[in-house]
C-alpha cells in the first residue's frame, strides 16, 4: 500500500526484529478495555521498585539450616475490577551452600517462567512429583514429602492458592462430619487394643490422627484407617470403596 508523505521528513528510525516483536506482543496483550496481562514486557513498578510479597520457611530432618523462600507479587489492573495478583519472582535463601547451585537455576528459572505470564501453577504440580532417591521425611501432621523440591512445590501452591490462582479442593460440610465421626470411632477401636510405643520426641506420631494409621496414596498423610473392611483417609477423605 502506497502511503503519500505529505510533510519533510526531519528523522527516522529502523525498526529491528526484536522491538517490532515485543511492540506487537504488548499490543496483543492489551485488550480493546485496557486490560493488563501478565507478559515479560511488565517492569518494575516505579519509585522505589519495591514489590509485595512473602515469605516461608522450611525445615526438614534432613538438615541442621532452614531454608527461607521468599515469593514476591506484582499487581496488575490495581484499583479497578480487573486487579489481579500474579508472583513475579522468588527466591531461596539458606546457610546450607551444599544446594546453592540447583537453587540458584532453580530460582531464575522459576522467576522467568512466572514473568513470562500465562498458566503458572502447572510448576507447583511439577516440583511436588520430583522424588528424591535417598527418601522423603514427614512433616508435622504426618504429611510425607518425597523431597526438598516437594516442599519448595508446596509452598508454591499455598502461595497460589493464598493469591487467588489456585483453587483447592475443600470437602463439603457433609463430609468433614462424617470424617470426624470416623476419626472418634477410630481412635475408640485403638484405645481398645494395646498402644504401640511411641518414639520419644517423634513428629510423625504427633497427627493427630490414629497411631495405627498408613500413608495415603492421594494426599500423602498418615491418616488412612481401615473400618468395616474399609480403607479411608481420614484427612481428605479418598476411599477405593467410593
Amino acid at each position: 500500500m502506497t502511503v503519500r508523505i505529505e510533510g519533510k521528513i526531519v528523522d527516522f528510525e529502523v525498526l529491528s526484529e526484536k522491538k517490532q516483536a515485543t511492540e506487537k506482543k504488548t499490543r496483543v496483550e492489551k485488550s480493546s478495555d485496557n486490560i493488563i496481562r501478565m507478559t515479560e514486557a511488565i517492569q518494575r513498578p516505579e519509585g522505589f521498585d519495591s514489590l509485595e510479597g512473602s515469605t516461608y520457611k522450611i525445615k526438614t530432618p534432613m538438615d541442621d539450616h532452614a531454608m527461607y523462600v521468599t515469593i514476591n507479587d506484582i499487581v496488575l489492573n490495581r484499583g479497578t475490577d480487573h486487579e489481579q495478583r500474579r508472583p513475579f519472582e522468588i527466591f531461596i535463601n539458606s546457610k546450607n551452600m551444599d544446594h546453592f547451585q540447583w537453587i540458584v537455576a532453580l530460582t531464575r528459572l522459576m522467576s522467568a517462567v512466572f514473568r513470562k505470564g500465562g498458566d503458572v501453577t502447572f510448576l507447583a504440580e511439577e516440583l511436588q512429583a520430583v522424588f528424591d532417591p535417598k527418601g522423603g521425611y514427614f512433616k508435622p501432621g504426618g504429611k510425607f514429602v518425597p523431597s526438598i523440591i516437594a516442599d519448595i512445590g508446596g509452598v508454591v501452591e499455598h502461595h497460589l492458592i493464598k493469591i487467588g490462582l489456585i483453587v483447592p479442593e475443600e470437602l463439603s460440610e457433609q463430609q468433614q462430619l462424617m470424617l470426624n465421626q470416623k476419626l472418634v470411632e477410630a481412635e475408640a477401636m485403638e484405645n481398645k487394643t494395646v498402644e504401640p510405643i511411641k518414639p520419644a520426641n517423634d513428629e510423625e506420631s504427633d497427627t493427630g490422627y490414629p497411631v495405627s494409621a498408613t500413608l495415603c496414596n492421594k494426599c500423602h498423610t498418615k491418616a488412612v484407617v481401615v473400618m468395616d473392611n474399609c480403607a479411608t483417609c481420614l484427612s481428605c477423605g479418598y476411599s477405593k470403596c467410593g
